[in-house]
């Protein structure tokens, strides 16, 4: 018993300083939101005295963050929608459909998570300013659905390849044709897998920050990372009101990870099924 006891403590201690960093930046962000800009400058680290919401009030007015807000739901959304669709349909076709040159087909698609944006910012810019896709919702969604639909498919090739390919011969027999396989097999059994997918695909588009302020010059068309960002210029330093625009933009995630992180953990874990 003394043994078990110990390595429980040796497994919990570790993982109650990293749930701890973890927390810590959001009940210090929390905190500074609390503050008034004066407060802040005396002490920094200090707890609040008093809750303070006009800071919240100011962040979400002085920058428009309705409009944000809006915007960015906007394409979080269609982004999503549109991943999922294209995702789950080569998933399926990778991994049951048998055709030349799938095995080369997957490989290029894993290749395409190894690509980091920056690497393909300045030309991507420059084909979508020629095509007049530049400050254009559509754009920014073409951009998220081209730079997260390789992890998407891997994720749900890596899922439908765990589903007995049995299952789709029957169907073929009975005359079922491709489509009809997709939609009334695949996708049903497919839900768990594209809930998650789903969830991690709308934190990647709604936590971004690089390619919405490449893709969004306009201040209209900007995304709700990109106001938090203009709360603090080159010459204005007011650290409270910028603490309550992270805070805002933090609340959605927050309430995604609250309330579905089985659904996170099982899409994490979706790519290490075998196959």
């Amino acid at each position: 018993m003394s043994r078990l006891r110990l390595g429980r403590w040796l497994v919990a201690i570790p993982m109650s300083l990293l749930a701890l960093a973890t927390i810590y930046p959001l009940l210090f962000t929390a905190n500074v939101a609390m503050k008034t800009r004066r407060d802040y400058i005396l002490d920094r680290f200090g707890l609040t005295d008093a809750l303070r919401f006009e800071n919240i009030s100011t962040a979400w007015n002085s920058v428009g963050m309705g409009r944000y807000f809006v915007n960015s739901l906007f394409v979080v959304t269609v982004s999503v929608l549109l991943l999922l669709l294209f995702g789950s349909m080569a998933g399926f076709a990778l991994s049951q459909l048998r055709f030349r040159g799938s095995s080369a087909l997957f490989l290029g698609c894993l290749a395409g998570l190894f690509i980091p944006f920056q690497v393909i910012m300045v030309p991507l810019a420059r084909i979508m300013a020629d095509t007049a896709l530049i400050d254009t919702y559509p754009g920014l969604i073409l951009v998220y659905v081209a730079q997260f639909l390789p992890f998407t498919v891997f994720l749900m090739t890596s899922y439908y390849k765990g589903i007995p390919p049995e299952i789709v011969d029957a169907a073929r027999i009975d005359g079922s044709t491709v489509y009809g396989v997709y939609r009334r097999i695949m996708l049903p059994l497919g839900t768990p897998a594209l809930l998650s997918v789903g969830i991690l695909n709308a934190l990647f588009c709604w936590n971004d920050v690089l390619m919405a302020l490449v893709m969004m010059p306009s201040a209209d068309h900007r995304t709700l990372m990109i106001g938090v960002t203009s709360l603090r210029g080159q010459y204005s330093d007011n650290i409270p009101t910028f603490a309550s625009g992270v805070l805002i933009a933090a609340i959605p995630v927050l309430l995604v990870y609250l309330f579905l992180q089985r659904q996170i953990a099982d899409g994490v874990a979706a790519g290490s099924t075998k196959g």
